[in-house]
This record gives structure tokens, C-alpha cells and sequence, in this order.
């Protein structure tokens, strides 16, 4: 028996319960895959991000500043983007405009990861269905079954049926579960990154970049000091 025969009866002897946590399995590679990159292109250096905004702040170009946000993908440009936005604002208004951007922002990262959690707790349930009904199978030919041969026969079936179905659905669960707990290291992460991103820009604007000295405009040509001309 080829391989490709051999998984093809293990699917088919584990019966129908099998065939479900196969296309649950299926749903759950999608889902990790799509968080997975989601969450990769979320996840940004904040610290050289923010020190390069600063630097474009210090020289008083607050437009590419919002330029440079705009470009940025992932929650923490954006709530950053929002602070610069209430810049010239007082301390309570651009805390409650970042506050809210944040509320906006979060909740895109845990998008799916409550079916993926759904998806590992109820794949052993799916699995237990399925070594009832295989026992269920060896019991009912234990009732019909005339001749010995048969019953062993049958009984040897159910018992498969049952343990296919329950290896089945720690192969899904497991996986399913450490799929969880990961992308949600990758959410905590991120988050902390927002927090950092958003009370650090918000230092810099209502400190260092209030208290700079605006730039001066540039001279007239052929007056270096800004006099008037000879």
C-alpha cells in the first residue's frame, strides 16, 4: 500500500467525525497564516521609528512627520499619527484623542484569535464524538454479529474508528492551542509597543517640541542679517 493509500484509508476507517477535524485543521492553518502575517507587518521597530519622527519634529516639519506615519504600517503609526495631528493641543485633549485611536486601533490584533481558541477547545469534543460512535459501532456488532469470526471482525473496525477520531483531534488541538497562546504573545507584545509609542510621543510634543524655538524664516537675499538693505 502506497502512502498516499494509506492516508487515504486512515481518513476513510476514522469515519465522519475524521473528515471534520480535517477541514477544521484546514481553517485553522488559514487563520494562523493570515494573524501571523497581519500581526509581522503590525509589529514595527517603535524605537527607530520614533526616533527618526523626532528628528524630522526637531526640525519643525511636522507635515512630513504625518507623511512618515501615513507610510508606517501597524496601530503604532497610526496612534502616534493622532498625537501629532492634537500637537499644538493641551495635555487632556491629546491624551483622550490617543486614547481613543488606541480603542480604534487594538482591536484589529485579536481579530480571529477567539475562533482559533474555539477551534482548539472543540476539537477533542469532536474527537470524543467520534470514538462514541466507533464504540457505538462495536457494540451494535457485538448484537448482530452470528458468527465469531464476524464479531471480531467488526469489533476490531470500531475500535480503529474510535482511535483514528481521537488521534485525530489532539492533532488538531494541540497545534490549535499553541497557535493560541503564540499569536497572543505576539498581540501582548504589539500592544506594549502602542502604550510605549503613544506616552513617548506624547512627552516629546508636550515637552522638548513645545519648548524648541521655532525655526526662523530665512533672510532676504542680499541681506545676511536680515536688515535692511544698504
Amino acid at each position: 500500500m502506497s502512502p498516499s493509500e494509506l492516508k487515504f484509508s486512515l481518513l476513510t476507517d476514522g469515519g465522519p467525525m475524521v473528515w471534520v477535524l480535517l477541514l477544521m485543521a484546514a481553517a485553522g492553518a488559514v487563520m494562523l497564516a493570515e494573524r501571523t502575517f497581519y500581526l509581522h507587518r503590525a509589529q514595527i521597530r517603535t524605537t527607530a521609528f520614533l526616533a527618526g519622527l523626532k528628528n524630522i519634529l526637531a526640525k519643525r516639519r511636522i507635515v512630513e512627520a504625518l507623511t512618515v506615519c501615513e507610510e508606517t504600517p501597524g496601530p503604532a503609526a497610526a496612534v502616534v499619527k493622532v498625537a501629532l495631528l492634537h500637537a499644538h493641543d493641551d495635555e487632556v485633549t491629546m491624551r483622550y484623542a490617543v486614547q481613543e485611536a488606541a480603542l480604534v486601533e487594538l482591536p484589529s490584533l485579536e481579530r480571529r484569535l477567539g475562533a482559533i481558541a474555539a477551534l482548539a477547545q472543540a476539537a477533542p469534543l469532536v474527537g470524543l464524538l467520534g470514538t462514541v460512535l466507533g464504540m457505538a459501532t462495536t457494540f451494535h456488532a457485538f448484537s448482530q454479529g452470528s458468527a465469531q469470526y464476524q464479531t471480531v471482525q467488526q469489533l476490531s473496525h470500531g475500535m480503529w474508528q474510535a482511535l483514528l477520531a481521537t488521534a485525530a483531534s489532539l492533532a488538531v488541538a494541540i497545534p490549535a492551542h499553541l497557535s493560541h497562546q503564540f499569536l497572543q504573545a505576539r498581540v501582548r507584545s504589539i500592544v506594549r509597543d502602542v502604550e510605549w509609542s503613544a506616552n513617548e510621543i506624547m512627552r516629546y510634543l508636550l515637552t522638548e517640541y513645545r519648548q524648541a524655538p521655532a525655526a526662523a524664516d530665512p533672510a532676504p537675499e542680499g541681506t545676511p542679517d536680515g536688515g535692511p538693505p544698504p
